[in-house]
């Protein structure tokens, strides 16, 4: 073994930007691999990389690994603090479980079972099941549509304003902000009419961890006045898939439900490389996000620049726009974008999502300008081998249909169900979520009513080249509904 290798035969670890020290977890996760122990804990590996390969490197666990058993060291404690204090938060919870840990989380800790909420219906799957597990009641609220992309943009604030009227009830108010294809919405408004009805904004932000680190950036929803953010660390983020942050102010969230929900629904054996990545990152966009950010932020508006000469692309941008989230429209070209997604495939770039009509490429501090350059390219040069006549613009089906809500989300899931063949699905209640994925939202929830226009959402989404998720039948020749 050479003096490049640790005992254990895992590669000397590495902080290259020398960020430990502002970074406690990342701190035990290298003192860790420095000077590994032999350990009579979990995991099995036992840090063993002749075993199973190189694929459990770094696989350093919270308990017995960054801290002891006991957690007497209190690193998570401590960089969790720092996070909020960074976020302008009361509590910062990490997760190991993405975003829909927490969003499930936050969804059991904000109101009890058949207390009813104010949901915006363009939310991630996550979410909705966190319904299902608290027994919340949804009142859906819909964003604006943009007729000449089809892509939405935010939930309106008085759309929110009109259902807390109509329902004076309703203990909290969910969104998604920003959208999956990178729109912003009025988080701001969202929170004075909430407030305005006494109850808290809840901002699912899992595409905006990066979000008021650069003053070309949006602020993000704490510094609009929201109560609540979940966000993926790992989104836009350098850390390790799977990372993610709960932020809360407390003066309309109890700290200990949040605490109660984190728990409830979190593994007992964290994984200290996610945590210890999560630290890192927070440790990062404090020093040096700025900067990072700029050097991103710059290139991908040169990318857009370009990518707006194309004949007939559109472009989504514009101050209502993330600016390091490049959507495109390919209608106008008449090209299909899963051929289009086959080319960058091809040359390596695989991009977040690609459907016959949208393609949304992601782009963070990590990126360069030779990548995005390189992914521009690549673009440009298959839209001209790709082109066709003209389509119309035809939004994702996600975003049109309108749910009707039939029974609760939980008494749907719960109840006895059957599968029925789709044609003969109409009118009746669903018991299954199904979603087109990316991007993972419902076209259909537990409890609400099968319409003709649900399904032809399915099958839009289908023909646009996207798969259908989370239906107990793949092929989707049956839906599972509940028996009256």
């Amino acid at each position: 073994m050479d003096d490049a290798e640790t005992a254990a035969g895992f590669p000397m670890p590495s902080d290259p930007r020398g960020l430990r020290a502002d970074a406690p977890l990342l701190d035990a996760w290298l003192r860790f691999r420095e000077d590994p122990p032999t350990p009579f804990t979990i995991p099995g590996h036992k840090q063993r990389t002749d075993l199973v390969g190189d694929v459990i490197a770094g696989d350093v666990p919270l308990y017995a690994g960054l801290d002891t058993m006991k957690l007497t060291s209190g690193v998570l404690i401590e960089a969790e603090s720092r996070a909020a204090r960074l976020w302008g938060a009361d509590l910062c919870r990490f997760s190991t479980g993405g975003a829909t840990h927490a969003n499930q989380a936050v969804a059991l800790a904000v109101a009890g079972e058949g207390d009813t909420v104010v949901v915006s219906r363009t939310l991630h799957r996550s979410l909705l099941l966190g319904l299902v597990l608290a027994g919340l009641t949804p009142v859906w609220v819909r964003p604006e549509v943009d007729g000449a992309t089809g892509l939405p943009w935010g939930v309106a604030p008085e759309t929110v304003r009109r259902a807390l009227a109509d329902h004076p009830e309703a203990r909290a108010v969910f969104v998604g902000d920003p959208s999956y294809v990178g729109t912003v919405g009025d988080v701001a408004g969202l929170a004075d009419v909430a407030h305005g009805h006494g109850v808290p904004l809840v901002v699912d932000a899992a595409w905006a961890a990066h979000f008021g680190f650069h003053p070309d950036l949006p602020q993000h929803p704490l510094q609009l006045g929201a109560d609540v953010m979940v966000t993926s660390a790992h989104k836009t983020l350098p850390a390790w898939s799977q990372a993610a942050l709960v932020l809360v102010r407390t003066e309309r969230i109890d700290a200990a439900r949040i605490d109660a929900g984190v728990e409830a629904t979190a593994t007992t054996s964290p994984a200290g490389a996610i945590l210890a990545s999560t630290d890192a990152a927070r440790a990062l966009l404090e020093r040096d996000g700025e900067e990072l950010l700029g050097g991103a932020i710059a290139a991908t508006c040169a990318a857009r620049d370009r990518l707006r000469s194309v004949d007939g692309l559109t472009v989504l941008e514009g101050p209502a726009v993330d600016p390091l989230k490049l959507t495109i429209v390919l209608s106008g070209t008449g090209a299909d974008g899963n051929a289009v997604e086959q080319d960058l495939l091809a040359a390596g770039l695989p991009v977040e999502s690609a459907d016959r009509d949208v393609l949304v490429a992601i782009v963070s501090l990590a990126d360069t300008a030779q990548s995005i350059e390189m992914l521009t390219d690549t673009l440009i040069q298959s839209l001209a081998i790709r082109r066709d006549p003209a389509r119309p613009v035809v939004g994702p089906a996600v975003y049109r249909v309108e749910p009707v809500s039939a029974v609760p989300p939980r008494q749907a899931f719960f109840t006895t169900a059957e599968p029925v063949p789709l044609e003969r699905a109409v009118g009746r209640i669903s018991a299954e979520l199904v979603a087109p994925y990316p991007p993972g939202i419902p076209v259909l929830a537990p409890g609400e009513q099968i319409t003709a226009e649900t399904l032809e959402a399915l099958e839009h989404a289908r023909e646009a080249g996207v798969r259908i998720a989370y239906a107990a039948d793949p092929t989707l020749r049956t839906l599972r509904v509940t028996i009256p």
